[in-house]
Parts: structure tokens; sequence; C-alpha cells
């Protein structure tokens, strides 16, 4: 860590599910993730918090966003069930959760990371970042 703190390089280690696409996956909960953070010390180690991988590892995004947003440097969307568009046919409501970011004055970007199921996929990632856009 000092040797990224001393180049100002924040390392980003991913949340993501044990439960279906990475078996065995160790930082598979929020608050593994902010436990090991808070263990190391640093402001340059932070988590990238993949909204699919911790709505079917945990679910109450919008609460943990809110209470762990110090920890967190990055967010990926992803449609629940399937990683699909995050449109109205997932279990999650991306409008809300993107507002819940937002009001934690985050100011870096979140990356579209979804399967298209759409034969247009520049269309699906165009409604993704209406959807989005706050």
């Amino acid at each position: 860590m000092s040797y990224a703190e001393n180049k100002k390089v924040t390392l980003v280690m991913e949340l993501l599910n044990s439960k279906i696409n990475h078996k065995d996956y160790q930082c598979d909960h929020t608050k593994w993730g902010v436990d090991l953070a808070k263990a190391i010390g640093s402001e340059r180690f932070k988590l990238l918090y993949d909204i699919y991988h911790m709505q079917i590892m945990e679910g109450d995004v919008i609460h943990t966003i809110r209470d762990y947003q110090r920890y967190i440097a990055h967010y990926h969307t992803g449609g629940v069930p399937g990683r699909n568009e995050i449109d109205e046919t997932q279990e999650l409501y991306y409008p809300a959760i993107m507002k819940a970011i937002h009001e934690t004055g985050f100011k870096g970007f979140v990356a579209q990371e979804f399967v298209p199921k759409n034969a247009d996929k520049l269309a699906s990632l165009k409604q993704a970042i209406n959807i989005c856009d706050i």
C-alpha cells in the first residue's frame, strides 16, 4: 500500500457474488470488503461496488451504498436476474439507486456492465445511460 500511496494510485477490489458466478470468491459481501479496507487503513484502498453481484449476495443495495460510500471508488450496473439490461424486466430500480449514489456526493463513474439480450446492443446501452442519468 505504501507504494500505491506514494504514487497516488488507488487500488480497488471488486465485490463479486460467490452464489452464482464466482464460487469461493472471498470478497463477496460489502462488510467483508469494508472490514478489509479498515484493516488496511489506507485511503488508497477502496471497493468496486458491483450492484449486480451485491444484489445477489445481500440485497438492500441503497442502504448499503449510503452506509459504506466512503469505502467505494467505483460502481458497476447489471440487471438481476441474468445480468441483462437494467430495464423494467429486472428486479432493481436503477433510477433510485443512481439517485442514492448521487446523494452520497460520488463524483466518479458508473460503468454499464451488463450483457444485452436485445439485438440492438447500442440501443440497450443508450437505454441504460438514460435510466442512470439523473
